[in-house]
């Protein structure tokens, strides 16, 4: 239960980690000096993928359920396509791009911007149903474990970033968040080489 959970938060890290138009809300939304921004915007991202998960456990998942070597590969290959996609993405990533205009709302923010974003979708028919389909083959409490590691990455992250903002702090300087985002891409390769070996060899599951 403790390796799903810090899976989860690994996995969810990557992704909160990419810049996209929900980082960017947060700090849009920080530069009036509020902290928790990225916490309120956090919240309206969960809210999007809480009915993703529903729709999964509820009944995605029973209909997948024949097809779970399938669904291992084609996780295990969106692994490593999005991990190179975040080492591709590490070399130009800021955290400092030029404000588009005032949040009214970050909970609405942090769910449009999620429901609007097609890499959001992308990642949830592929490498997310993939690992939370997996997750619930060990119970539904698994699962639950997972979305919560997932989570606690989305609202440590943005939270993260709000606070730094909302005082006037530079968070990290680029080179350094380039950094940061090659080694989360590094271990999407890795990980989905692992995952993608999982679909074959029944022992390293």
């Amino acid at each position: 239960m403790v390796s799903t959970l810090v899976l989860g938060f690994l996995i969810g890290l990557t992704g909160a980690l990419a810049p996209g138009p929900t980082l960017v809300a947060t700090i849009n939304a920080s530069l009036a000096g509020d902290w928790t921004a990225g916490l309120k915007i956090s919240l309206g991202h969960i809210l999007a993928e809480t009915g993703i998960f529903f729709l999964i456990i509820l009944g995605l998942a029973s209909v997948a359920s024949p097809y779970t070597t399938a669904i291992a590969m084609v996780g295990g290959i969106s692994l490593i396509i999005f991990g190179i996609l975040t080492i591709s993405g590490s070399r130009t990533a800021s955290l400092n791009p030029a404000p588009a205009r005032a949040v009214t709302s970050p909970y609405k923010a942090g769910l449009l911007t999620s429901a609007a974003n097609p890499y959001f979708w992308i990642w949830w028919l592929s490498v997310g149903s993939a690992l939370l389909i997996k997750s619930l083959a060990g119970g539904l409490t698994l699962a639950a474990v997972f979305m919560l590691g997932h989570w606690s990455a989305d609202v440590g992250w943005y939270t993260f970033i709000s606070t730094g903002i909302s005082k006037g702090r530079t968070i990290f300087a680029d080179t350094t968040y380039h950094r940061i985002m090659a080694a989360c891409g590094i271990f999407l390769v890795l990980f989905g080489f692992y995952y993608l070996a999982g679909a074959f060899l029944p022992l390293s599951r």
